[in-house]
């Protein structure tokens, strides 16, 4: 694999290798399964690829979290190293490469902007947005690998590439989870021992949930996962909305679910100081 830093340099070799589908793992690094499962998704599929890691500060709005968010490079790049081929790329630019003069840009993404991650996260999509854009342009990828645990941002993705006329296909990958159900994220790591412990409790609650569909209402599994993951004391639901795939628009009762189409449950849950989210598919039921 070839370690790059330089937008020019990673341009020229694109240009000279011409291999086509190329494709874009985005990360932030501290890569683990979920993260390789991507990588390894996009081999299959192109023979060039180029695997970004860069933590990017216009998607915080806090300052502590980007701070403390985990950068271990030299463990990241002997992960890639497994797995990546001769010419594949890991692109690790710095500030001023992704960002040369400040972005001012604001984006609209409709409903996706007022609800769940939105609402208690502001600017997150509008920043995500900004890094993104700058990667599809510089990279220019036919095809761009997004897993399935961050829902709405794959939706804000979707629509982004639909508004900005991007050619992109955009590739989901399913949840990789750990032997006891927790989402596998970067977060994870920063987790007191206890609390990663106990964290299984987010996944199983999800399960049950969704398995409560037939037979109870929107309201009574809402009140449900609140008080089943609050009940140890050791965490607290931030939200959890049920919604559709495609606007993420929540639904409040079983009468407002539509049969032609896919509802998560998506949930938000604060682990001490660590902000953890997790989504699962809630099947329609006749």
């Amino acid at each position: 694999m070839k370690m790059i830093k330089k937008v020019s340099e990673l341009q020229e070799i694109i240009k000279g290798l011409n291999m086509s589908p190329l494709g874009l793992v985005p990360t932030m690094g501290a890569l683990h399964k979920g993260h390789l499962s991507l990588v390894r998704n996009a081999i299959t599929e192109c023979p060039l690829i180029v695997v970004s890691i860069y933590v990017n500060p216009t998607q915080f709005n806090d300052k502590d979290d980007l701070r403390n968010y985990p950068r271990p490079i030299e463990t990241d790049i002997a992960n890639l190293n497994k797995v990546l081929r001769e010419n594949d790329i890991v692109f690790n630019p710095d500030d001023n490469e992704i960002y040369p003069v400040e972005d001012k840009r604001v984006f609209s993404f409709g409903n996706l902007d007022n609800v769940m991650e939105a609402l208690h996260r502001p600017g997150h999509f509008n920043g995500v947005a900004k890094v993104v854009t700058r990667l599809f342009d510089i990279i220019n990828p036919d095809v761009a690998f997004f897993g399935l645990k961050d829902l709405q941002q794959l939706a804000v993705i979707r629509e982004l590439v639909r508004q900005e006329g991007y050619r992109i296909r955009i590739v989901e990958n399913p949840i990789i989870r750990e032997s006891d159900g927790l989402a596998m994220s970067s977060r994870n790591t920063l987790l007191e021992p206890e609390l990663r412990k106990k964290a299984s409790i987010i996944y199983k609650t999800l399960s049950t949930a969704a398995g409560m569909l037939r037979k109870h209402d929107l309201p009574e599994i809402r009140e449900f996962v609140k008080k089943r993951i609050g009940k140890s004391g050791m965490f607290s639901v931030e939200y959890f909305e049920i919604a559709d795939e495609r606007e993420l628009i929540p639904v409040s009762s079983k009468s407002e679910i539509r049969k032609n189409r896919q509802y998560y449950g998506c949930i938000a849950v604060m682990a001490g100081k660590i902000r953890l989210i997790d989504n699962i598919e809630f099947p329609v039921v006749a």
